[in-house]
Formats: structure tokens, C-alpha cells, sequence
């Protein structure tokens, strides 16, 4: 069997039975059931939720994005082997730890294969919630060219690359392109302060300004949970992306919760200790990758300037990368997803196959 048989490349092709096009996103696809089979699964499987919420299957890929492109290999390797079940792995385990420590639900109301989620329909917040606990990344290249302001909070001059911040900075920004947000550019991605936040909630998608406060207390505590558990495993956690959104559970109670992943190589950047001590950034996530692209064509002007994205696709399209730089990337993942859940990630020799077979035969979802 080849390593391209155990990749999951192409998710948005199964035959789940949906009347509402499948929604496909850089590394997920998102199959909308249809009413019938939302209500019979939340009857049959005890969902806390709505009879009426709508479900759907949440299918992840072995896809790899960076810099806004689908990258591949050489020999038809369309994906890094293990990386899906790696970034599920990962989310699941700490969604599992926010739950038992009381903070929050997230959207994943059941797990049939390590590919797949059954999730809930929710609202979500359109902010995009960035943690950061080190002073790295674009938040450096900022704070070089002499910038001491990030979304509203003041930060002290003498700060050194790569040094850990002397609190954890929220530094959230807009998640889609916001219309009418006075000070706020209707552009995606783009930085917003707490005042914004509370002066715009509705706007933001927030029930009440009190949820504000809300968010930034599952932020901080969800950062310190997976802060901690790392650092047991002698890694630490750099900064991070959350997402929240608003569900109603099944005694009409609506609550705020937990969405998309949490404290993944994807979303997050993760470094090791030792090395770290040692004066040395290594990383355990995504970055690497980035990292390594940077480091392997010769313009990287054309990756980092959004003004050369044609050439950036083009890049992307026309060159496979050698087989050793995708299996790289497959130990990170792999790596950290042991050690942060204890369990080996075993790949799958026909993914699509097995997910087709639990749907139809557990859940009655294929025809």
C-alpha cells in the first residue's frame, strides 16, 4: 500500500445523504443533514440539544494549507499521512478536558470515526480570539517597527524576540468582513479592542455585553488548561486560536460554547521546552512548515506578500514537494498528538472506506 492510499485528500465527495451543498474549507468539509435524519439521530442517540437543531457530519482531511494555499507532495501525496486524526485527536482531548473541568461545551456531539465529528448547528461570534503568551510572529515583526499598542492593550518597551509576555494578551480580530463597525475596517482578519467589542456586541454576534466578559474568561481559561498540560509534557504553548459560538441544549437553555478546534498544531503554536531553554526555537506545529517553505524557495517575498498571491497559488499548484518534507510534518503532528493524548496514531488504510461503512452501518446516514 502506498503512503498517497493512507492519505484522506479529497472529504467532499462521500455519499452522505444531505439536500444542502457540502461546504468545503481548507482542511474540512461540512455535510448538512437533512431534517429527517437530524431528528431521528438526536432521538436514537440522546443528544442534548434541540429535536429540531441541525446536525452535521464534519469530515477533516490530511490537507495541508499555509500561507492562504493547498500545498502537495511528490508520488501523489496530496496531504501529510496521520495529520486529520492527529488535529481531531488533539481537539477531542481538549474539549474532553474543558467539559470535566467545567468551563464550556463545544459544537462535537459524537465522534463515529477519527475523521469524523457529528456537530451541532451554532451561532457563532465573528471574532477570531488569539491567546498569546509570548511575544513572536507577526506580533514581534509589530512590536520591532516600534508598535506598543495591540488591540487597545499597552505593552512595555525592552521586550526580546521570542520572550514570554508578562501576562497573557487577548488580542482578538474580526472573523469574516464586518459592515458599519464605527473605527473598524470592513476587511476579514483585521485587529479589534475590547471597546469595540462591547460598544459593537451585537454586531459581533454576542446575545449581550455581559458575554464579552464571558468570552474572555473561557479564552483565558481554555489558554491555561492546555498551558498547563503541556508543560508537564515539557512543551509550551505560545499563543492560540479560539472560536466560540451559541448552541441551545435540549431543555432550550442557550449557552456558549466552545467551536471549529482548540490547542492544535494548526491553530496554535506549540515549542519545546528543552530546546527553548537552550536558546533554540523548535516547533511543534504548523509554524515549522511555514518555517521550511520560507527556507525552500528562493522569493519568499511571494509567501509573505498578500500583493503576489497569483504567484503564491501558482507556487503552490506547480510544485510537489519532496515526499521527506510532508513526512516532517507527519512526525510533528503525530508526535505531539501522542503525547498530548497518550495514544499512538494509527494510520488508516482505506480512510474514506471506513468512514462510508460506520455512517451507513451506526448511523444510517448512507444510502
Amino acid at each position: 500500500m502506498s503512503l498517497a492510499d493512507q492519505v484522506l485528500a479529497v472529504n467532499d465527495d462521500l455519499p452522505i445523504r444531505t439536500d444542502q451543498p457540502v461546504h468545503s474549507g481548507k482542511v474540512r468539509s461540512v455535510y448538512w443533514l437533512t431534517e429527517a435524519d437530524s431528528r431521528r439521530l438526536i432521538k436514537e442517540k440522546g443528544y442534548n440539544v434541540r429535536p429540531d437543531a441541525p446536525l452535521a457530519i464534519m469530515v477533516i482531511s490530511d490537507r495541508i494549507s499555509a500561507f492562504d494555499c493547498i500545498w502537495h507532495g511528490e508520488g501523489g501525496l496530496n496531504g501529510v499521512p496521520g495529520k486529520g486524526a492527529a488535529l481531531n485527536a488533539i481537539s477531542n482531548h481538549w474539549f474532553h478536558l474543558f467539559r470535566e473541568k467545567g468551563l464550556a461545551d463545544s459544537h462535537i456531539l459524537d465522534i463515529p470515526h477519527p475523521f469524523v465529528w457529528i456537530v451541532q448547528k451554532a451561532r457563532p461570534i465573528k471574532v477570531e480570539a488569539i491567546c498569546r503568551q509570548y511575544i513572536t510572529g507577526s506580533m514581534w515583526r509589530a512590536y520591532a517597527n516600534g508598535d506598543r499598542e495591540f488591540c487597545g492593550i499597552q505593552v512595555p518597551d525592552g521586550l526580546q524576540k521570542d520572550q514570554k509576555l508578562p501576562e497573557v494578551l487577548i488580542t482578538p480580530s474580526t472573523k469574516g468582513i464586518l459592515h458599519d463597525i464605527p473605527g473598524v475596517p470592513a476587511v476579514d482578519d483585521v485587529n479589534v479592542t475590547r471597546s469595540d467589542l462591547l460598544n459593537n456586541y451585537q454586531a459581533f454576534n454576542f446575545s449581550q455585553p455581559e458575554d464579552v466578559d464571558h468570552y474572555e474568561v473561557l479564552l483565558k481559561e481554555g489558554f491555561a488548561v492546555i498551558s498547563d498540560a503541556l508543560a508537564q509534557l515539557d512543551q509550551i504553548f505560545v499563543d492560540t486560536k479560539f472560536e466560540f459560538g451559541y448552541v441551545t441544549d435540549a431543555q432550550g437553555q442557550e449557552k456558549m460554547i466552545y467551536m471549529d478546534e482548540v490547542g492544535t498544531p494548526d491553530s496554535s503554536r506549540i515549542w519545546d521546552g528543552p530546546s527553548y531553554r537552550e536558546g533554540k526555537i523548535v516547533e511543534n506545529s504548523k509554524e515549522d512548515f511555514r518555517q521550511l517553505l520560507l527556507n525552500h524557495f528562493p522569493d519568499p517575498d511571494i509567501l509573505l506578500n498578500k500583493d503576489r498571491m497569483e504567484e503564491r497559488e501558482a507556487l503552490a499548484r506547480d510544485n510537489a514537494l519532496p515526499e521527506e518534507v510532508l513526512m516532517q510534518v507527519s512526525r510533528i503532528y503525530t508526535g505531539i498528538a501522542e503525547k498530548v493524548t497518550g495514544q499512538k496514531v494509527e494510520l488508516s488504510g482505506n480512510p474514506k472506506e471506513e468512514i462510508i461503512t460506520v455512517l451507513r452501518n451506526e448511523y444510517g446516514l448512507i444510502d
